[in-house]
């Protein structure tokens, strides 16, 4: 084993619940302002893994804006509890402790047995796996800096050092300096990742030299607050492309993607799987984005995917490294969301993870590769990156009420919309002033953990995680029952704290008009009731809002919702059945606004027959408004409201109804 190529810092001394430090040139990068001879900075417990960024950087000569942008990139700093990532990866550095991630798979998986795995999954294993090392190999950084396995997979500082002393192998291999120029430790860190596909090794090298370029502030899972100052001077690297990708795939440039085709096949009696052939946008435009999490690992899903007895989705994005696999052409109707109006004007991804684990599976990797894919869709399609069109598995409608149970959840309250967004590049934000009659929920993720139960089992606390999901009252008090969904909870159960019951929550990002406010407390219109949400002033959950309403038309005391947008009687041929409208169990009364984004005219799509060309489009003229009903969209007729613009009111508009009962 090589010895460390310059002594350790001293060890800090500590002093009750705060550590005293002697700051060295390094250090000062945690305060740039700082100018003088060295001085004993007071560094709270908070800085701890500030600290230990500093202190490893200078005893591997590795520069900490480099340690600290890779470790960024890995788990943007979180430490996760000590809990392993789908591949084992532990700590802010995501090390991977590869023997370990065999010996226990994580809670909840379906894992496939090796044997029943059969040629097409292992032919997408070697596609998709292609050349990937693991340079961050969890073991080989304990040997580089002396210490135990198991402190590198549960002390944050420890697991620090050892990517710390990682990095500078390989760059020392790569026959490099260890330099000071972060700009020396460019192929360093497209290597730590461990792929060798040119372009992804690229991006991801590149993104984290954007982050030094701009620097970063986070609050931590364990409540670190981190600082990677600024380094314009820093300049990211054009990114090759990759030749070895498949010509059906439809991708970023930058991006690691590959093929693996859903069948589109008879089985039996006229049955046929497991997509359906479309002629988009010619034939219908692609309106929506709906964000999946596989709730199984991905190999299992990959097998899901080529049986055309089960669904299919458009791509599906893996959690270790982010890489793309394509199932089905955007062109086509993928069978994704429970919910065919939808299916039928949007693109589904699934997302390896589970919602009830979200440290162990939604990586920053993938996070960035999907927000990439989504972007490049988005601007080909002309889909504004708003909630009403990017949104969630659990914010599809039902389509009749009969299916609203069995609607999913994923991908969760603990999935970073916000964060998600800010990648997008269309950060959610107020876009109204202050008092405006409409909000959008936007809690402080980080530090936003409200209760759940069910994640490890049914009523038993979840621990403690950011949230984008705000809980629902039926008065401003939060001893106050939950709001009741008389969709999800037909018998009349309450609403529970449970991961997946979605009836008393709302998300991040979603709009919502103003019915109320009392103090710290804010009423929304939610299911045709009105919810009351904690919003304090100090750390608020919500920001004012701009936009457009929709409301009852004068006259009309109550108006249906729907979870589909058909046409109107007329609108079929012949030879196509009418489809039964099936009102959702919510009631919209007068004087109760809902927001909305969009316009649409009806549209349907006969799924019964197996062929070789696309069938029809049934398009009508009625017309109808999207709206965010509640935790799902729903659909208004436009000929049954008016559209009213936001104000800079107080409360709520004047004559708004008492709150109603579900029908």
């Amino acid at each position: 084993m090589r010895k460390p190529v310059a002594p350790r810092i001293p060890s800090a001394k500590v002093c009750g619940c705060r550590l005293i430090v002697c700051a060295t040139a390094s250090a000062a990068l945690l305060a740039p302002l700082l100018l003088g001879p060295p001085v004993f900075v007071d560094v709270a417990a908070d800085q701890r893994l500030q600290k230990a960024f500093t202190a490893a950087a200078d005893e591997y000569h590795v520069p900490q804006s480099v340690l600290m942008g890779v470790s960024y990139l890995q788990s943007r700093w979180d430490s996760h509890s000590g809990a392993p990532s789908v591949v084992g990866g532990y700590g802010p550095m995501h090390l991977v402790d590869v023997r370990q991630a065999a010996a226990t798979p994580p809670r909840g998986s379906a894992r496939p047995p090796a044997a029943a795995a059969g040629p097409s999954a292992s032919h997408e294993a070697n596609a998709a796996d292609s050349g990937f090392d693991e340079p961050a190999d969890l073991r080989r950084a304990a040997r580089l800096i002396g210490a135990p396995a198991r402190q590198l997979r549960t002390d944050a500082a420890t697991n620090v050092r050892g990517g710390a002393a990682l990095l500078a192998a390989t760059q020392r291999r790569l026959g490099k300096p260890l330099s000071a120029d972060p700009a020396d430790w460019w192929e360093a860190v497209a290597e730590f990742p461990g792929t060798d596909d040119a372009s992804s090794a690229a991006t991801y090298a590149n993104d984290v030299f954007a982050l030094i370029r701009r620097g970063a502030h986070r609050t931590t899972d364990a409540g670190q607050h981190l600082t990677l100052p600024a380094t314009p001077g820093v300049h990211p690297r054009p990114s090759p492309k990759d030749a070895a990708r498949s010509k059906d795939v439809e991708c970023p440039v930058e991006l690691s993607c590959s093929w693996l085709s859903a069948p589109y096949v008879r089985i039996d009696d006229g049955d046929y799987g497991n997509h359906d052939l479309a002629d988009r946008p010619r034939d219908q435009k692609i309106e929506y984005i709906v964000i999946h999490d596989t709730e199984a690992p991905l190999a299992s899903m990959l097998l899901t995917v080529q049986d055309p007895t089960e669904a299919s989705w458009h791509y599906s994005i893996r959690s270790k490294d982010g890489h793309i696999t394509q199932h089905v052409r955007t062109k086509d109707m993928a069978w994704h969301s429970g919910n065919q109006f939808v299916n039928a004007r949007s693109i589904g991804i699934e997302h390896e993870g589970f919602l009830k684990q979200p440290h162990t599976w939604y990586s920053e990797q993938m996070y960035r590769a999907s927000a990439r894919l989504v972007r490049y869709l988005a601007k080909k399609y002309d889909i504004p990156l708003d909630r009403q069109h990017i949104f969630g598995h659990d914010n599809v409608p039902s389509p009749t009420t009969g299916s609203i149970p069995d609607m999913h959840d994923d991908p969760g309250p603990f999935w970073d919309w916000r964060h998600y967004f800010d990648l997008l590049g269309a950060p959610l934000r107020a876009t109204g002033g202050a008092n405006k009659d409409m909000v959008t929920v936007l809690p402080d993720f980080a530090t936003h953990k409200p209760p759940f139960t069910g994640c490890t089992k049914s009523g038993v606390p979840c621990a403690p995680n950011g949230s984008s999901a705000v809980r629902l009252y039926t008065e401003p008090d939060e001893k106050a029952p939950l709001i009741q969904d008389p969709g999800r909870h037909p018998d009349g159960e309450d609403s529970t704290e449970d991961v997946n019951d979605l009836g008393s929550r709302a998300s991040a990002g979603q709009t919502f008009a103003v019915a109320d406010r009392s103090g710290d407390w804010t009423a929304i219109w939610f299911q045709g009731e009105k919810a009351w949400f904690k919003n304090p002033k100090k750390h608020p959950t919500a920001v004012s809002a701009s936009g457009k309403m929709v409301t009852p038309k004068a006259g009309l005391s109550e108006i249906p919702v729907y979870g589909r947008a058909l046409p109107e009687e007329d609108a079929y041929p012949e030879d196509v059945q009418e489809q039964t409208e099936s009102p959702l169990p919510y009631t919209l009364l007068a004087g109760q606004r809902y927001v909305t984004q969009a316009r649409l005219a009806g549209s349907y799509i006969d799924r019964s027959t197996f062929g070789d060309t696309p069938n029809p489009v049934v398009k009508g003229r009625e017309q109808y408004y999207e709206i965010q009903l509640g935790h799902r969209l729903a659909y208004v007729r436009a000929s049954d409201v008016d559209v009213v613009h936001s104000s800079a009111t107080a409360g709520p508009p004047s004559g708004h109804a008492a709150r109603p009962s579900a029908r």
